[in-house]
């Protein structure tokens, strides 16, 4: 079913939204179902079991503090990287946590249980909670998937997300989409928007893209103020200050030969953020968040749509690559632990690229086939964290992606939008290599640079 792009774009926390945000989410779902169940104040312990991905990286992803935050109730979109911080100093000194806010228990990062061997068949991304009362008695387990982009499956759901009746611009593949825009006579992000009316007024359509756009713009300006070391033991520096320092000299007037560079800033920006620990907005991923920030950031100062409406420009930008983003949620995947890189990245660059399309005015052929050339570029990237934190290659691979999709949205421009691979071809090909590629491969920093550089150990 059609994905609202509310879905897509979230509000939450780096450095990854699959271990991180997805976990924090899984937890506090968990708490919740003790307050409702009646059964908080009985726990009197709380088993943690990680599996798969979950426990190969999370050290790295920030797994298990998000853990303990999300069984205290906390939730990634609501939190401010300061509380978190608190919050989290306050569990480490005493040893435990609030359930729901309200019931102590003993409960640290060291009494999680990890399974790094142990794939579950539903996703690699797993986590149980197993609530006990006195005697150890079970009074309630329950196992979440986190699958990508933040999204949570509890295992006794029968699926995803629940079925919804369909509406008239409901939409399943790219061809369906496609033709949408030729029955009514109109664009790619405007089927979006008509389907996010369903739900939505046209203003808070509106007001809430535009909020997702300046929190976007908010963790690229921290990105570019911070100086010194991103978190971990790669010693890895940061650059966008430095880069932001030298680039306003070089280019005070913003001429368009520079337009890379500030592309390039951005994107480095947002994930040097996000590889932090800062706010940050999923899209679709984390690990992949800088890449539609930079593209959007371009088509705003670049294009003569967004140097004449700004606000416009951003909300048609993110209704089109939300579109294109449904579709590889809906027929793939957006999970680096389930279809490598080209899940997350790839999946971001053929968003980004659709979105810019629109925006330089492409007919909505022109702009699937930007998000077709964008993906048909992108297949086979793997997922091979370094010491199994968020920053190399994930940082300059943001970058990188960002300028295919600026490539990819003006090849398609100057076509008419008549291709011999559709996008639905090469979602499904994504899909297909996804499964195809080794686990080593998935986010599991057992592969690739994560065992081929000298620094590899996972963070603790």
């Amino acid at each position: 079913m059609t994905i609202s792009v509310f879905e897509l774009f979230r509000v939450g926390l780096g450095p990854s939204s699959s271990h991180t945000v997805g976990p924090m989410r899984a937890a506090a779902l968990f708490a919740t179902d003790l307050t409702d169940r009646g059964t908080l104040a009985d726990v009197t312990e709380v088993r943690v079991e990680l599996f798969g991905s979950l426990a190969a990286t999370g050290a790295g992803h920030g797994t298990f503090p998000a853990i303990l935050l999300g069984l205290e109730g906390l939730r990634p979109d609501e939190i401010e990287p300061d509380v978190y911080a608190q919050r989290l100093a306050r569990i480490h000194h005493s040893g435990s946590v609030r359930l729901a806010g309200v019931t102590s228990i003993s409960l640290c990062e060291k009494d999680f249980h990890l399974h790094p061997e142990t794939v579950k068949p539903r996703h690699p991304n797993a986590v149980t909670f197993t609530a006990f009362g006195s005697g150890r008695r079970v009074l309630h387990g329950e196992t979440y998937y986190s699958v990508g982009g933040g999204f949570v499956v509890a295992e006794s759901a029968d699926g995803d997300r629940p079925e919804l009746a369909p509406t008239p611009w409901s939409f399943h593949s790219a061809a369906e989409l496609l033709a949408l825009t030729e029955r009514h006579g109109c664009s790619i992000g405007e089927v979006m928007r008509r389907f996010e009316m369903t739900t939505r007024t046209p203003e808070q359509i509106r007001g809430d893209l535009l909020h997702l756009r300046d929190v976007m713009v908010a963790c690229a300006q921290r990105g570019i103020a911070q100086e010194g070391y991103l978190p971990g033991n790669l010693g890895v520096p940061r650059r966008a200050h430095d880069w932001h320092r030298r680039l306003v000299v070089d280019d005070p007037d913003r001429d368009p030969v520079f337009a890379e560079d500030w592309v390039n800033l951005i994107a480095l920006a947002v994930n040097e953020e996000n590889a932090s620990g800062g706010r940050i907005v999923t899209a679709p991923t984390n690990g992949a968040a800088g890449i539609i920030p930079a593209v959007l950031h371009y088509a705003t100062h670049y294009t003569p749509a967004g140097t004449g409406d700004p606000d416009g420009t951003a909300v048609r930008f993110l209704l089109t690559a939300g579109a294109v983003g449904s579709l590889y949620k809906e027929r793939a995947s957006i999970s680096g632990a389930e279809v490598g890189c080209q899940g997350e990245v790839g999946s971001a660059a053929s968003m980004a690229a659709a979105a810019l399309a629109e925006i330089l005015g492409g007919t909505p052929q022109q702009v699937e086939n930007a998000a077709e050339i964008a993906m048909e570029h992108s297949l086979g990237l793997t997922c091979d964290p370094i010491g199994g934190l968020v920053q190399i290659p994930c940082i300059e691979r943001n970058a990188i992606s960002a300028g295919k999709a600026i490539n990819a949205a003006r090849m398609a421009m100057r076509g008419d939008g008549t291709h011999r691979v559709s996008l639905d071809q090469v979602i499904e090909t994504m899909r297909a290599t996804g499964l195809d590629m080794s686990s080593k491969y998935k986010e599991t920093a057992t592969g690739g640079l994560a065992v081929n550089v000298a620094v590899n150990v996972v963070e603790c």
